[in-house]
């Protein structure tokens, strides 16, 4: 555990080697994101050291019920502050999804901490206002799954009940967490940027178009992948790792 902004933050370190800096998405943790999609054992095998971090009102870090703290922005510092805390020079960020969008804004920040990013899961879309979210809240707020009827609703309160989150803490994050990324905020980010999402991927949408946006964005699209099983393929870790190898060499 680490104290960032007055919140206890929990987070692993996995291995030797130049830092890579994982940053999960909404709903999950270090667990379901990083060890159980095989992304740790990945990054180790090739040399890298990994750290992990539950974010704000996710895992094992400290729940916190006011939408008013889950700004994108303010889990960027905690990403930040984590680097800090470990004393670690220029790191790679690697970011899922919500936590995609949480390293755009640690590369705006912080760029003096960051030797590049990769970004899963969150393409074209994350210039564009969330949609669904409303029905999320509403789905992880209702009495039971049975209440709920809306079709992405019930796809996030069934993956909260199958990670044991605190869902009126994830409801809180999704409140605060809609931080908007303007076009030309992307096209301000200094370091080099891989951008994957799956070719079914309507939540994220497609990674040629943020990529395009960033001065130093690239792309990878993993065919007849959704949001969600985009996550551990080997095509995104393979891709991964040769831009790693050329950016952040371990």
């Amino acid at each position: 555990m680490f104290q960032s902004e007055g919140f206890d933050l929990r987070y692993e370190v996995f291995g030797e080697g130049p830092p890579v800096i994982a940053v999960h998405g909404f709903g999950s943790n270090i667990e379901i994101n990083w060890v159980n999609t095989g992304w740790v054992e990945t990054l180790n095998a090739a040399g890298y050291q990994v750290v992990a971090l539950d974010n704000r009102g996710h895992g094992k870090s400290e729940k916190i019920y006011d939408p008013d703290v889950y700004g994108a922005q303010d889990m960027a510092r905690d990403v930040a502050n984590l680097i800090d805390h470990l004393g670690l020079g220029k790191v790679a960020l690697i970011g899922f999804s919500m936590g995609a969008r949480i390293s755009a804004f640690v590369c705006l920040q912080a760029p003096e901490k960051v030797a590049c990013a990769i970004f899963g899961g969150l393409g074209a879309n994350m210039v564009s206002p969330m949609i669904d979210s409303d029905e999320i809240i509403a789905a992880l707020k209702a009495p039971a799954l049975s209440d709920v009827t809306h079709k992405t609703g019930r796809q996030f309160r069934i993956f909260a009940d199958h990670t044991g989150s605190d869902r009126e803490a994830l409801a809180a994050c999704m409140a605060g967490s809609r931080t908007r990324i303007t076009e030309e905020q992307v096209g301000s980010i200094p370091v080099p940027v891989l951008v994957v999402t799956g070719s079914e991927d309507t939540t994220g949408g497609d990674a040629p178009t943020l990529a395009g946006m960033i001065p130093k964005g690239e792309a990878i699209t993993v065919e007849g992948r959704d949001h969600m099983r985009t996550t551990g393929d080997p095509k995104f870790k393979a891709g991964a790792l040769e831009f790693l190898g050329r950016i952040h060499p371990a």
